[in-house]
C-alpha cells in the first residue's frame, strides 16, 4: 500500500482511497487497512461518518469547494461519495460478493439530501444541485446491462457483481445529483454506458500484482472536471466533466476520450473528439 500511493505523496497530491475485496487476504484486516490508508500522508480518505453506525470501512463523501475569492468559495460545486462495497457475502443462503447495505444507502441518501439542499436553498442560491461521482470496487448487477452498441471501452470477461440486486442503483437515481460512478474488481473491463442518467464506468486494470492481459497495457481512468466562467471571468459551479483512460504503454497513450455530463444537457453523454 505504502508503495502504491508514494507516487502521489512524492508529488504532494492530496488522495483518496477506498478498499476492494481482497483486501482482507494480507496480514491486515479490512478495518486494519482503512485505518492505515487514513493515517497516510496527504490522505483525503476517512475511515467512516462519525455517530452513525454503518457496515464496512471508508464510507465518506468529499466536497470539492469552489474557486476562492468567488462567490462559490464556501459552497461545494462537486460532491463525491466513497462507499465500502464488501467483499463476500454473508448470508449463508447468498453465494458470491458483497454488495452495498442499507446502511449505507441510508447514509448516502441523507448526505446527498442535505449536500443538495445546502447548494440550492442557501445564499448563493443555485439552479440545480453540484454535480456527485460514486466510488466503489464491485460492479452492481446494473453493469451487465449493455451491449458493444452502448458503450464506450471493451468487456473481455463477465460482470462480477453480487447475485443479488441491493438497490442502491435506484437509489442513486432517486438522489439525482450522481453523475458518473466507478468501480474496478473486473480488470479486463474498461467501459464506460449510460443508464438511466447514470454513467457507469470501469476503472481498467491497473496494478501489475494481479491479473491482466497479455498485449492489453495495464491502464487507468482519468476523471477531469471543468467549471463555467462568466463572460466577466467569474469562475462558478461544474460546467462538465470528462473521461479518458492513460495506457501504460511506450507512449503512455491516452483513448477513449468522451464527455461523461454536460450542464444542462440532461446529462447526455457525448464523444469528445476536440479534448486538446
Amino acid at each position: 500500500m505504502d508503495a502504491a500511493i508514494a507516487p502521489a505523496i512524492a508529488m504532494n497530491l492530496p488522495w483518496a482511497a477506498g478498499i476492494g475485496n481482497h483486501d482482507q487476504e494480507g496480514t491486515l484486516s479490512r478495518e486494519g487497512v482503512m485505518r492505515h490508508l487514513v493515517g497516510m500522508k496527504n490522505t483525503l480518505s476517512r475511515f467512516n461518518p462519525e455517530g452513525v453506525e454503518i457496515d464496512g470501512f471508508g464510507n465518506y463523501n468529499l466536497e470539492v469547494g469552489g474557486v476562492e475569492g468567488t462567490l462559490l468559495a464556501n459552497k461545494s460545486v462537486l460532491n463525491m461519495y466513497f462507499l465500502d462495497s464488501g467483499d463476500y457475502s454473508t448470508v449463508p443462503s447468498i453465494p458470491g460478493y458483497g454488495w452495498i447495505k442499507a446502511s449505507q444507502e441510508a447514509w448516502f441518501r441523507k448526505t446527498s439530501s442535505s449536500l443538495q439542499k445546502n447548494y440550492t436553498n442557501e445564499e448563493p442560491r443555485q439552479k440545480e444541485p453540484a454535480p456527485a461521482l460514486a466510488y466503489f470496487h464491485i460492479p452492481l448487477p446494473e453493469f451487465s446491462s449493455f451491449t458493444a452498441s452502448n458503450f464506450t471501452g471493451v468487456k473481455q470477461e463477465g460482470i462480477s457483481s453480487p447475485s443479488i440486486n441491493s438497490g442502491f442503483f435506484t437509489t442513486m437515481v432517486e438522489a439525482g445529483d450522481v453523475k458518473a460512478a466507478f468501480i474496478g474488481h473486473d480488470h479486463l473491463n474498461d467501459f464506460c454506458g449510460k443508464l438511466t442518467g447514470i454513467q457507469l464506468c470501469y476503472a481498467g486494470g491497473f496494478g501489475y500484482h494481479a491479473y491482466g492481459k497479455a498485449g492489453w497495457s495495464r491502464r487507468a481512468r482519468v476523471v477531469s472536471v471543468q467549471l463555467e466562467k462568466t463572460e466577466t471571468g467569474e469562475w462558478q459551479g461544474v460546467k462538465s466533466i470528462k473521461t479518458w483512460k492513460r495506457l501504460d504503454d511506450q507512449h503512455l497513450t491516452s483513448i477513449d476520450s468522451e464527455v461523461l455530463w454536460n450542464r444542462g444537457s440532461n446529462g447526455r453523454g457525448s464523444k469528445d473528439h476536440d479534448r486538446s
